[in-house]
């Protein structure tokens, strides 16, 4: 039995008026295809465009280990020359992710390759960051710490990306205090059996090519997997609803800060403490 997922709704282009109308108000995930076709990324960025600009970088990376007391927030696993890294990810599957990552601060040359969209969102007007991934590595299912309404875009192959609705929490295993779901969930093949509440999820799903545009409303979870190597360029938008603005403001100045200082005082018993949690929890719950 697989996850209940609908496809995601697609157009080609899309007004600023029906995107706001359609999309942002009724925070309704979407895909446009060729927002990006006038871009000068679309025709350059790929892989190799990359390594010929940035090859000399030092970037981090991330693997799909758990989580562990030992790390910090967003610590990187490991570290390498991007040109290495892009070699890396042509040549075999690999689970290391750049994750994050403010490349066009070390390469400004890349700020003049896309265009901010006038598409009915007050953008935060920051570089925006960029994620690499090779072939079958996953990103954890997760929501973004700051609510933010996100323009993901995705350049060189495919990805495909699973999203839940706020109101769907209560079946994906929150770990307490985090912003993911029980790690050992695999959402391409579900273990119904030790984590029965994903029967009734209701999400969606779909599968990002080359220049095309995800929107991912205001805290939506979400599950990324690379189906080739690629890399992909989120901008963002705070959130419009008051209520999530406070969720936000408790994630950042108080959640994590709980969460690192019991890190730190228990160690890994507070790690398994938190998964087991949720485990019981949401179990408890749903029956």
């Amino acid at each position: 039995m697989p996850l209940q997922l609908t496809e995601i709704e697609r157009v080609k282009t899309i007004s600023k008026e029906d995107f706001f109308t359609n999309f942002v108000k009724k925070q309704k995930p979407v895909v446009v295809e060729q927002l990006t076709s006038d871009w000068p990324a679309y025709k350059k960025w790929n892989l190799e465009y990359i390594k010929e600009i940035a090859g000399d970088k030092i970037v981090p990376l991330y693997d799909d280990r758990p989580v562990s007391y030992k790390d910090g927030f967003n610590e990187a696993h490991a570290n390498m020359k991007m040109a290495d890294y892009i070699d890396l990810l042509n040549s075999k599957p690999t689970n290391f992710r750049i994750f994050l990552y403010n490349l066009m601060q070390e390469v400004p040359l890349l700020k003049k390759d896309f265009h901010w969209p006038d598409i009915g969102l007050r953008l935060v007007k920051q570089l925006p960051m960029l994620f690499f991934g090779g072939e079958n590595s996953r990103v954890f299912m997760h929501f973004d710490i700051d609510y933010s309404n996100i323009l993901h875009f995705h350049f060189h192959g495919q990805k495909r990306c699973v999203l839940f609705a706020p109101d769907q929490t209560p079946y994906l295993y929150k770990i307490p205090f985090s912003l993911i779901s029980r790690e050992d969930i695999d959402f391409d093949n579900p273990n119904f059996n030790k984590f029965p509440a994903l029967k009734q999820a209701k999400g969606y799903v779909t599968e990002l090519k080359h220049g095309e545009m995800l929107y991912m409303p205001e805290g939506y979870w979400h599950y990324m997997k690379y189906l080739t190597p690629g890399f992909s360029m989120s901008l963002r938008a705070f959130p419009r609803s008051i209520i999530k603005l406070s969720k936000a403001a408790y994630n950042v100045f108080i959640m994590r800060h709980i969460d690192n200082f019991m890190k730190k005082r228990k160690g890994q018993k507070w790690i398994d403490y938190k998964n087991e949690k949720a485990l019981i929890t949401t179990n408890k719950n749903f029956s």
